[in-house]
């Protein structure tokens, strides 16, 4: 990568890639995570969406533990002290995220305590905190539901000169105990048990009066324990878990069959080293003593817990029946005005591209796309790249299919997309069973891309179908994440697709692409490219404008590349959702330049990109963010949309997601963010903007009106 022209450092010149101009990304996703926890907070949205949103705070920060913390404490074992682009040392994150990550979880709690259980008591239904505070009845109908549901489920176990301390599972809730044999004077044991996860964790008590009370599983065990350790008295019981380092370590050179060294690896992540500790708040000090030896965990990592441990479990409460009204109304993808019902794909795409809005608008073409190319019998081969798919995917049943119809059907399964390698390994093996040929990416590479093509022949020769999209072939995600898609049949992206899949089957690369860019050879170099572009045409005075949407920053040639194009003028509008470690608002350097973060019902998740080119806007959109990780050491694909009608409907996109007054937040040049100030603007939330523009579009079609094809006005966007 050529040096940044400003580097130098000479006297009086800006170096733009000082540690001082930028953001710890670990602190920044800290900072993230507070965004999605002031939509817990916030009392203008329903009662039960604050709870959902509290649960993806606790579900983030476990993931964070396993892979970014862990990954820092690996680098501090192995004396790693190289600093990262905001100066700090590992050690130092780790020391900054400890008191950070501490002030997070202390607002979660209360956020739970203090307002969202008070409202479910107002709202009719009650958590019971403790089964201390069952009356007579409920005790009963616990005890019962105890022995006939759980004590059968239950494994104990006890700690003695014969018995060692246990393995602990990774992220599993359990109740420790400190025990003394019955009638012995011996010191206090230790004994445990998991609460299993097979089991619903939420138990609904009789009803009283109409009201609803509920209790936690881990309650009805801790009342019982007595019942799972006959020989002993119970001294004190209290719940625990344990996060443990998940970050898999593959030596893919050396990894005969990468399908069989990823599954020995997932193995290890159950037993990993634990790096955090969670208990109850007034655990047993003995208990605690005990616990932080055994799991040599430092006391920086125990997290006294007022209230449930793990709050994901509020999922499970945001998914109890009745509470309808405590809801958002759920909001279901509209049909793609140019894709009727029953129509033919490849006739609807040969008119023209045809650019999708997930989730506003229903994943079920790009399902269709496959499911017709199965059973076409013009279609002679189907490729594709799966990173992360649904459970029961109707995509993998219809490749399945097509390959047993005969057709040439290549799959890429990325078997390193993170958590998702246990079910990509699943898919794989079936592929493989119903004859497609799969590919398990690239050694030392994740492939990321998402890119289908379909090859048929027609009365006018060979035609290639492609579909690209910025999201995953997921028709679950597809419901929850926002993500845009392509359908075209350009004769030069269908080369380069081919290129692509030759590229990934064969290793050869082509020499040059037509349309298409890909990481990791080519795609940073040409964003650099198109930045220093905007860059040069402001300082020859012309206007210069760049707007880039995507879920992280943090790659720091892009960033300087940011700040010296900002520098010269060029005006830099950002919509990044989580990492940012870009800076705002310093004098000479990012004055130009906005951030904002939209957080709301759907996950941001598209990732598109505008550069105003003198008057001549060239429009983007792909799979990578810009990260390191996306640009140097995964396979992604940046593709450009080029219709007149296609790249209006992107502005009126960035348009309005830069205009959102209700779920945006802005960086401030001190680092922190606030929400946009509403005042004297009008009320804007682009998700729900867009989901009532394809409702509009949708009921046209589906009326036979010409209103579907028009974009909306500014003034009737935000109405």
């Amino acid at each position: 990568m050529k040096e940044n022209s400003k580097e130098s450092g000479k006297e009086g010149k800006i170096k733009f890639t000082d540690a001082k101009y930028y953001t710890n990304r670990e602190l920044s996703w800290i900072l993230f995570n507070h965004r999605v926890l002031a939509e817990a907070r916030d009392k203008s949205n329903p009662l039960f969406e604050r709870l959902k949103f509290l649960s993806i705070t606790a579900s983030n920060l476990d993931e964070f533990f396993m892979i970014r913390v862990a990954s820092l404490k690996d680098m501090v074992n192995a004396g790693y002290e190289k600093k990262d682009i905001s100066g700090m040392t590992p050690m130092q994150q780790l020391k900054a995220l400890s008191t950070a990550i501490h002030e997070l979880v202390d607002l979660q709690y209360s956020t739970y305590n203090r307002s969202l259980f008070p409202s479910l008591v107002q709202n009719g239904l009650t958590v019971v905190r403790s089964h201390e505070q069952l009356t007579k009845e409920e005790g009963e109908f616990i005890d019962q539901y105890f022995q006939e549901n759980v004590y059968p489920v239950l494994t104990p176990m006890a700690v003695d000169s014969s018995r060692p301390f246990p393995l602990i599972r990774n992220k599993t809730l359990n109740i420790g105990a400190m025990v003394r044999g019955k009638d012995s004077d011996k010191d206090l044991e230790f004994a445990t048990v998991q609460v299993p996860s097979l089991l619903n964790r939420i138990v609904e008590l009789p009803r009283r009066d109409g009201k609803r009370r509920v209790i936690f599983l881990e309650e009805i065990i801790e009342r019982n324990i007595s019942k799972l350790f006959l020989n002993y008295d119970i001294i004190s019981a209290h719940p625990f878990r344990i996060m443990r380092n998940a970050d898999l370590t593959i030596e893919e050179d050396e990894a005969a069959d990468l399908l069989k060294e990823i599954e020995r690896q997932l193995k290890k992540r159950q037993w990993g080293e634990a790096i955090r500790l969670e208990v109850g708040a007034g655990t047993d000090k003995r208990l605690l003593k005990f616990l932080k030896k055994e799991l040599n965990v430092e006391e920086e990592n125990i997290y006294t817990i007022d209230g449930p441990l793990d709050l994901t479990v509020l999922m499970k409460l945001y998914g109890l029946e009745g509470y309808e009204n405590l809801k958002a109304p759920k909001y279901e993808p509209k049909a793609v005005p140019e894709l009727p019902t029953g129509c033919n794909l490849f006739d609807e795409i040969r008119k023209g591209d045809i650019l999708l809005h997930h989730p506003y608008q229903t994943f079920t073409p790009v399902v269709n796309f496959i499911r017709q190319a199965a059973t076409d019998p013009q279609v002679l081969a189907i490729k594709q790249t799966l990173y992360r798919v649904s459970g029961n995917s109707p995509i993998i049943a219809a490749l399945a299919q097509a390959a047993e119809n005969g057709k040439q059907v290549t799959v890429l399964v990325e078997l390193k997309a993170r958590f998702d390698e246990e079910n990509n390994i699943v898919w794989a093996r079936m592929l493989e069973k119903a004859g497609c040929h799969v590919i398990y990416g690239l050694v030392g590479l994740k492939t990321h891309s998402k890119i289908t093509l379909v090859v048929r022949r027609e009365e006018d020769g060979i035609q290639r179908y492609v579909h690209l999209g910025t999201g995953n072939y997921n028709d679950a995600t597809a419901k929850l994440y926002t993500d845009m898609g392509l359908f075209t049949c350009s004769e030069p992206i269908g080369e380069d697709a081919t290129a692509v899949f030759n590229m990934l089957s064969g290793y050869s690369e082509p020499l040059l692409w037509n349309k298409l860019s890909l990481a990791p050879l080519w795609l940073k170099d040409k964003f650099l490219y198109l930045i220093q572009r905007e860059q040069k045409y402001a300082q020859e005075g012309h206007p210069a404008h760049i707007i880039a949407k995507m879920n992280s920053l943090c790659d720091r040639d892009i960033i300087a590349a940011l700040y010296e194009a900002s520098a010269a003028g060029v005006r830099i509008d950002l919509i990044v959702r989580g990492i940012c470690c870009l800076r705002t608002g310093i004098p000479g350097v990012s004055e130009n330049i906005t951030v904002r973060s939209i957080v709301g019902t759907f996950l941001e998740h598209s990732r598109i990109f505008y550069f105003e080119n003198d008057g001549n806007p060239e429009y983007y959109c792909g799979s990578a963010d810009w990260m390191p990780r996306n640009l140097e050491r995964r396979v992604e694909i940046l593709f450009p949309v080029e219709e007149a009608r296609l790249k209006e409907e992107l502005w009126h996109i960035l348009e309005v997601q830069l205009a959102d007054t209700m779920k945006a937040s802005v960086l401030k040049p001190d680092g922190t963010y606030e929400k946009v100030d509403k005042r004297g603007k009008k009320a804007v939330s682009a998700q729900a903007q867009f989901a009532k523009e394809a409702t509009a579009r949708a009921k046209a079609a589906a009326a036979g009106s010409d209103e579907q094809k028009r974009i909306f006005t500014p003034a009737e966007r935000h109405e």
